[in-house]
């Protein structure tokens, strides 16, 4: 099933494999973390804008450090959960120390995975990207290893929106 929040110039880049080279990059967020995880799968640093929709740095050029990472896109399908598998190999200290620091937190960490081409890093080509949130995650100097997917729509309440005569005046009578 083709992927429509690919853009048009990514879509050639994967087609017809031109002199292009594109960069898969992994954002992990947390608030115990005292800055946001950035890699890319290269062995240089990567310097990129991100979108104006970004939760932290929105519209900003950020580096994203060279990792040697594997990431594997969710199926789209109608049927059952996505799950995403994500292996960051030869973590540094500063990535373990934040994810055992992420560990003692109820708080869940977030992962965003965008999609760079060598000539346009003015933004995502995947628009919008690929918000994710760690359900596992386990951490040693060797690697990171976590499970991520999407949040369980069925645990929220419908309609969403509290419907009150103060804030909907044509409601009260």
């Amino acid at each position: 099933m083709p992927d429509s929040t690919l853009s048009q110039a990514l879509k050639e880049a994967y087609a017809s494999a031109p002199a292009v080279i594109i960069y898969h990059t992994l954002e992990l967020r947390h608030p115990a973390f005292s800055s946001p995880i950035r890699v890319v799968r290269d062995r240089a640093p990567l310097v990129a804008t991100l979108e104006a929709s970004a939760p932290l740095n929105a519209g900003q050029a950020v580096t994203f450090v060279g990792f040697a990472f594997d990431f594997t896109k969710p199926e789209i399908s109608a049927s059952g959960l996505p799950m995403v598998q994500i292996e960051i190999d030869n973590s540094d200290r500063v990535i373990v120390a934040n994810i055992e620091a992420a560990m003692g937190s109820t708080s869940l960490v977030a992962c965003t995975y965008r999609e760079y081409i060598s000539t346009d890093l003015s933004g995502p080509q995947n628009n919008p990207p690929l918000h994710l949130t760690v359900l596992t995650i386990t951490a040693d100097v060797y690697r990171v290893k976590c499970t991520a997917g999407f949040i369980n729509l069925n645990n929220y309440r419908f309609p969403r929106t509290e419907y009150d005569a103060e804030t909907y005046a044509g409601l009260a009578t």
